[in-house]
């Protein structure tokens, strides 16, 4: 249980000591600095210890956001300090600075706030929330005490809870049209003590559920779908709403609500793609072929923000143009819409589900995706080229592990290694581009089985080695990683449609949801600083280079049956290894007590 120690003179008729007592803190009471750090060495090292001043006037909510938030080592608001056990050094190395400067005197001013002052002194990194429009303050006398009080009546903090609840960012869908009353479910979650875990894990199930009736290739089973599609989205606001209302931030959490994102959309695909068949109609390679879009958007969002998170110098005319556009109300919404976040994403593919046909519903979201992902492409583009920044060596480091090369590509950067720092800036995003191209063309234009896609993959991995010889720190080097998915998931594609064999589209699909797992996997990884997947895992499963010609050597050596079965080894394969090992990482991750995250994902 975590500790608060109250310093100073008690006040009659404060509420503090129970409120701290609700917000699940064994409360002490000091009368000094001296008795304040004998309580706090008496504190076990692994748990969470604040220090109050005991004449604290404000809302339960300031307490709750500056005490109790798992993210941060170190937090305050005005009257109050807390640590926990990674900023438990910091806080002791304070308050013994305080005693030692006070004399074991009894308290005249707030201690709390001088252990503040102190930890900003030693350059710790205290977290002060964003209080808005709620109360909190130590008054000095009866009179401001008063008026503090006043302030605090007239203020609703339930009220602004709840708003705090909802993402700061959300798209037009979510905003209008599920916001408004997920928060209310989220509070109802609350009081009843479920974790966003627990509606994580329901939004997954009724996500799974929609696919199975989107399978059945009924109309009754489509409109179910798309019904329990927008159940399941409400669901999935919920939790993250539910994690904001009541501060219940995990590793853990984040990664299941991030990842189950990803499973919930793809097996929907799988489902329509399997009622489709049943109603005669083979959309598979549309239902791959989505899945390939949206997985590569994805990877252009994540390799352009590592890129520039921590840019130096990080200014750009296309940015502050950005920024200007944001300020005018409609274009906030119009630029939110055009890019077709998940809200808007799945309200269309819900609403197509039940009124029309799986062929429509993926051609429509293929058309969608490629037009966002044209739009936001390009702005980053523009953005990189008008930037003036200087990208750190952890931002090349993020961006080569998403690259996920292999012992092929990583043997041929060793080689390329030095004669790639002659190069001009551009060589790493064109040559995997233009290697990715060939393979993916090459798999198109010549007969399924010829040799000359084994050719263009070896190729291939030549180009993907000189991408990476050197640290990917050019303007657009963040391009490397989506050219490399858009290649291999690309060659899958292409080599399962010209087998024109059954099976093989869907042998396909589930290769490349093994493998954007992995990615996926790697993404979150590097966001949550927990590094990247082991070099044995991408070496197991052979990075995207070997996986890719893998796949062409399969297809040259086999028959369209065979190949159709090899895929399907190879993506059980693939999955088993990533998602064993996956699970094995966050789940000690989580019993290790590593800092609470909170990753707010792509915009609801």
């Amino acid at each position: 249980m975590p500790t608060a120690i109250l310093t100073g003179q008690p006040v009659p008729g404060s509420s503090i000591e129970g409120d701290l007592r609700s917000l699940g803190f064994d409360v002490r009471a000091a009368s000094d600095p001296a008795e304040a750090e004998t309580l706090l060495a008496a504190v076990p090292a692994g748990e969470r210890v604040a220090v109050v001043d005991a004449r604290f006037v404000g809302h339960l909510h300031a307490l709750r956001l500056g005490l109790t938030d798992p993210r941060f080592p170190l937090a305050a608001v005005p009257g109050a300090v807390t640590a926990q056990p990674a900023g438990r050094r910091a806080l002791t190395r304070a308050l013994a600075r305080e005693n030692s400067a006070g004399g074991g005197t009894t308290l005249v001013d707030s201690l709390a706030d001088r252990i503040v002052t102190a930890l900003d002194a030693d350059g710790a990194d205290v977290h002060r929330p964003e209080l808005g429009s709620l109360v909190a303050t130590v008054p000095t006398d009866p009179q401001a005490r008063n008026e503090a009080r006043q302030a605090v009546a007239a203020v609703d903090d339930e009220a602004v809870r709840l708003k705090s609840a909802v993402k700061a960012r959300d798209g037009f869908f979510t905003t209008f049209f599920i916001s408004p009353y997920s928060r209310y479910l989220a509070r109802w979650c609350a009081r009843r003590g479920l974790t966003p875990n627990q509606v994580t894990t329901a939004s997954l199930l009724t996500a799974l559920i929609a696919a199975g009736c989107a399978a059945t290739g009924t109309r009754g089973g489509f409109v179910a779908a798309g019904v329990l599609l927008i159940l399941s989205f409400v669901l999935d606001c919920t939790d993250g709403q539910l994690a904001r209302y009541s501060l219940q931030y995990s590793t853990l959490g984040a990664w299941l609500d991030a990842t189950f994102d990803r499973a919930k959309e793809y097996a929907y695909y799988a489902g329509l793609a399997l009622g489709a068949a049943r109603g005669g109609d083979d959309v598979w390679a549309l239902a791959l072929g989505a899945m390939v879009l949206q997985t590569c958007r994805h990877v252009v969002d994540f390799s352009f923000n590592e890129a520039n998170h921590d840019a130096t110098a990080n200014t750009s005319p296309t940015a502050a143009l950005s920024d200007r556009l944001d300020s005018v109300g409609w274009t906030v919404w119009a630029r939110r819409m055009i890019v077709l976040p998940i809200g808007e994403r799945w309200a269309m593919i819900a609403v197509l589900t039940a009124a029309t046909t799986p062929r429509i519903t993926f051609c429509a979201l293929l058309i969608g995706c490629a037009l966002a992902a044209a739009y936001t492409t390009a702005g980053r583009v523009l953005r990189s080229l008008t930037r003036r920044a200087r990208r750190t060596d952890r931002a090349a480091g993020a961006l080569a592990e998403l690259a996920d090369s292999g012992p092929l590509a990583q043997g041929f950067a060793g080689v390329f290694k030095k004669p790639a720092r002659r190069l001009p800036g551009f060589t790493a995003p064109a040559v995997a581009l233009l290697g990715g191209l060939a393979v993916v063309a090459t798999a198109a234009l010549t007969d399924f089985g010829g040799p000359w896609p084994v050719v263009a993959a070896l190729a291939h991995a030549v180009t993907s080695g000189l991408a990476v010889a050197r640290p990917l720190k050019g303007a657009l080097d963040w391009l490397v990683p989506p050219f490399l998915r858009a290649a291999e998931y690309g060659t899958a594609l292409v080599l399962a449609a010209r087998a024109e064999v059954n099976g093989a589209l869907p042998a396909a699909f589930g290769l490349v949801a093994a493998v954007a797992y992995h990615h996926y996997d790697t993404v979150y990884r590097i966001r949550g600083n927990a590094g990247a997947p082991p070099h044995w895992l991408v070496r197991a499963i052979g990075g995207h280079e070997g996986r890719t010609l893998a796949v062409t050597v399969l297809a040259v050596s086999l028959t369209a049956p065979q190949f159709a079965v090899a895929l399907t080894v190879l993506a059980v394969a693939v999955a088993l290894v990533v998602l064993v090992e996956s699970i094995r990482f966050w789940v000690s991750a989580h019993r290790a007590g590593a800092p609470a995250v909170h990753d707010e994902g792509e915009p609801a």
